[in-house]
Order: structure tokens, then C-alpha cells, then sequence
């Protein structure tokens, strides 16, 4: 499988930010979408998401079968600031995504299971989403998704603010994720990038670049790649 974006433009009062986007990404595989805060990756994933609409451009899968429109349930979105029901306990969560979505959702497994996926203690799985840190929200947004198991997950920066061990955690269970699907993470943190990614794509100038990750291991080519980000973020 393969998800294609052909030529994506997106503006905003006159400035475009998403100028010419076309990439193809295949599946089995992390792509760090590498870019300086406000470079135009959230804007990108909530296209993609169909948050806000493009000015031109489409995305499609191809597949076995053939090209096909991106559906809904195709697309899964880990946004940097998670978003939980509250007012829900961790479980009572968990089991309302899953009774919802009982009929997508192949080999359903006991809820138990699903929290030991993502390592949500015990003593923890019944206390309210509202006294849950910022990581373990973050958590039980990605476990949601993973559910779900959509072709193409989104995380938008979700390692950012979270700590060392939490990060960790989370990096490794992508890692375990990755075979067949797409997974694109964006971050503003090279070396991030290079220790979780199989590929890196930089946007800058509006546009995508794919960065063979071979030539960032040499520190005149990091700096290139710092340079070309500070540049732009001169330029507005």
C-alpha cells in the first residue's frame, strides 16, 4: 500500500503555506516529518485529515486493488495536546471506543490487554482521564488509534513534552505498530527523528524534500539541514 499526495496547496489570508506537497509514502514504514515550529506540518496533517479543506491537490491510496479515495476510517490523528473525555474513567473510555467501533475493530481482546499494549497500570485503569498526566493521556490517545488500526496514522509532535521513560515507552511501541501501515510523525527535533524514523522528509519553502538519513549522520549535513530551517523561518 501506498499513500500518495499530489501536489497539496493550502493558504491562509494571501500566505501559502502548503505550496506544491507531493510525496508518496509506502507502508511498513515511520516517516519523521522533520520542520521548525509553525513550518506548516499541523496545517498538512489536518488537510490530510480533512479538518480544513485544500486549495488543490488530492490524496489517495493505492493498493492491490487499485487507487481508491481516503476514507474516514483509513486516517488516524494523534494530535501534540491530547484530547480525552474527562469526565470518563480510563475504562470507561476504553470500552465506549470499543463498543462503538465492536464491527472494524478485528480480534477484539479484554480491556485489560489493550491497557497492558500501551502500559497503563493497573491501579491506574480505573481513575478518571482528568487526573491522568499529560504522557498517559497521550497514551490513551494513541491506544484508541491503534485500535482502530487505521492505514495512515498522523502524529503531530506527541513525544514533544513528555518525559524521558514516557517517551521511551512510546517510541518502542510504535516501532511494534509499524508493519502495515503509515505512520508519519512530525517533530521540529532532529535527532528525534533519526532515532525513530526509517525515513525523513523535510518540509520547508512549503514544500517536501525526502533527506536520505545516511548523509544526516555527518554534522556538515545536520547543519545544512539547520541552516535551510532558519532561513525560512527568516523569510516570514
Amino acid at each position: 500500500m501506498v499513500f500518495v499526495i499530489d501536489h497539496l496547496t493550502k493558504s491562509f489570508g494571501g500566505k501559502e503555506v502548503l505550496k506544491d506537497i507531493s510525496f508518496r509514502f509506502e507502508s511498513g514504514k515511520i516517516y519523521g516529518l522533520l520542520g521548525r515550529n509553525g513550518a506548516g506540518k499541523t496545517t498538512l496533517f489536518n488537510c490530510l485529515n480533512r479538518d480544513i479543506r485544500t486549495d488543490g491537490g488530492d490524496f489517495y491510496l493505492e493498493t492491490e486493488q487499485g487507487r481508491r479515495a481516503v476514507q474516514p476510517e483509513d486516517i488516524g490523528y494523534v494530535l501534540s495536546a491530547p484530547v480525552v473525555p474527562e469526565f470518563l474513567t480510563a475504562r470507561e473510555f476504553l470500552k465506549f471506543f470499543v463498543d462503538i467501533n465492536e464491527n472494524s475493530i478485528p480480534d477484539v481482546r479484554p480491556l485489560d490487554e489493550y491497557f497492558e499494549l500501551v502500559g497503563i497500570d493497573p491501579e491506574d485503569r480505573d481513575k478518571l482521564l482528568k487526573d491522568y498526566s499529560h504522557g498517559m493521556k497521550n497514551k490513551m490517545q494513541m491506544l484508541v488509534n491503534l485500535i482502530a488500526r487505521p492505514q495512515v496514522l498522523l502524529l503531530d509532535e506527541p513525544l514533544t513534552s513528555l518525559d524521558v521513560v514516557v517517551a521511551e515507552e512510546m517510541k518502542q511501541m510504535l516501532r511494534g505498530q509499524k508493519a502495515g501501515r503509515i505512520i508519519l510523525f512530525s517533530t521540529h527535533i532532529l535527532d528525534l527523528a533519526l532515532d525513530l524514523c526509517d525515513e525523513i522528509v523535510l518540509l520547508n519553502h512549503g514544500t517536501l524534500e525526502e533527506v536520505d538519513k545516511a548523509n544526516l549522520d555527518s554534522r556538515e549535513f545536520k547543519q545544512r539541514i539547520i541552516a535551510a530551517l532558519r532561513e525560512e523561518e527568516g523569510n516570514e
